[in-house]
């Protein structure tokens, strides 16, 4: 972990993630299911009643969810993690499968939280670093009020 040396502990650490329901193989089976069920129906239609029409309109859809599962599956693994020893205030955050590591100041850190918890950043020297974007409003505030207190603790 960046910012805490080794063999140390950090005093504070807080990990939010996405919530994936669908692990990747069964987001795969998913699509394959679906694929199967939406290309019989309209191939069937296709051959019953000659309507070829569908076929064209089941394959685009099919490309639609395609990507949809495929921008989820990108998107899977992000995080942010948020880890507070001695004077050192250390956020990662994982987005697409890039890394960004960022260090602030613990005296100099300030928590801005805006609007009932519709969003939260860490601020310092005219840097702010938005956190919290995994997790619902309510949980973005105890996050706050959490980070307040451990950035005033000594």
């Amino acid at each position: 972990m960046d910012g805490v040396p080794r063999g140390a502990t950090a005093n504070y650490v807080y990990i939010a993630r996405r919530n994936n329901s669908l692990s990747s193989s069964g987001r795969r089976l998913a699509f394959g299911f679906i694929l199967s069920v939406s290309l019989g129906i309209a191939g069937a239609f296709s051959v019953v009643f000659g309507a070829w029409p569908i076929v064209p309109f089941a394959g685009i859809e099919m490309a639609v969810l395609y990507l949809a599962f495929r921008y989820i599956d990108r998107h899977a693994g992000d995080y942010e993690r948020i880890a507070i020893h001695g004077d050192n205030v250390s956020v990662e955050v994982r987005e697409a499968g890039n890394v960004a590591r960022f260090e602030l100041n613990r005296c100099w850190a300030q928590v801005i939280c805006e609007s009932e918890g519709a969003r939260l950043a860490l601020r310092s020297h005219g840097r702010e670093i938005e956190v919290g974007r995994h997790v619902c409003d309510e949980q973005r505030l105890e996050m706050a009020r959490n980070l307040v207190r451990e950035l005033r603790r000594t």
